[in-house]
């Protein structure tokens, strides 16, 4: 059966002429073109196009059943794109590989790429360190000691340094979440992934997972974020993307939470923040 009609072509990705003085924003990292993906008879992916830049914070938000996770997680190749091309830094890994050309392999991709998600996945057996020290023995097969020295700067780098002996029920949700940042980050991604990282949390515990957040950014990390909280996106994102029906709507830098015309946007937001 043919897919539903589309009501007409996306609007162009905008971004700003500005780069905030915090970081600077470079090449192409990450290039999905023409990007489908459908369970069974379902289309969730509609045809995507997007870009993200290094340094580049691009936040992306929608209704439920937009398809924004299912998007990240094919980004990352936890879903393997029906049709289209995903080229990240500059390794292609989509259905439309060129003849010839080697196509990149999902455990190169992941070395690389780092993602948190919405529930932590924590190891309830083992510490905040051991969850960290862990993927680095198992994925780069660093030694015992080497793994723990990293894993302690990871938690660190979230200020969970004092926490490095406790197990995940010894946490807060907000606390544990932060631990699964400082285990995506001790494998030294290029590029994170962020899928709705606040979502599980009381609203009391939001702001924690959110200041480690704003300081990746301003850090320079590059960022890829689906997220409803929509004040978060208008702080940092350089990019803003919201996508409704399996299609980017309407994108642009932050001055798009003020200046859209889209009904269905408009709507939105007026509804979230």
């Amino acid at each position: 059966m043919p897919g539903p009609e589309v009501a007409g072509p996306p609007r162009p990705i905008e971004r700003t002429a500005v780069t905030p003085a915090a970081h600077v924003i470079g090449e192409p990292v990450v290039e999905v073109e023409g990007l489908r993906k459908s369970f069974g008879s379902h289309e969730v992916l509609r045809g995507i196009d997007l870009q993200v830049r290094s340094g580049e914070h691009v936040v992306i938000f929608g209704p439920s059943g937009s398809g924004k996770s299912t998007l990240l997680r094919t980004i990352n190749l936890l879903e393997e794109p029906t049709d289209g091309s995903l080229r990240v830094l500059g390794t292609e890994y989509g259905p439309r590989c060129p003849p010839g050309v080697r196509r990149g392999r999902p455990v190169e991709l992941r070395r690389r790429v780092g993602m948190v998600f919405q529930q932590f996945n924590l190891f309830a057996h083992l510490t905040a360190l051991e969850n960290i020290s862990l993927p680095l023995r198992a994925v780069r097969q660093t030694k015992r000691g080497e793994a723990e020295e990293r894993a302690a700067l990871a938690l660190r780098r979230v200020g969970l340094l004092r926490h490095a002996g406790h197990f995940p029920r010894e946490m807060s949700g907000g606390q544990q979440q932060r631990v699964a940042i400082a285990r995506a980050l001790s494998l030294d991604p290029r590029i994170m992934l962020f899928d709705e990282p606040t979502s599980a949390l009381d609203a009391e515990l939001v702001g924690e997972v959110l200041t480690v957040m704003r300081e990746l950014a301003e850090g320079g990390m590059t960022m890829v974020v689906v997220t409803h909280e929509l004040g978060f996106a208008r702080e940092i994102g350089d990019l803003n993307v919201f996508m409704d029906d399996g299609l980017i709507v309407e994108s642009g830098d932050r001055t798009l939470f003020d200046a859209c015309l889209n009904p269905r946007l408009q709507k939105f937001v007026a509804a979230v923040l």
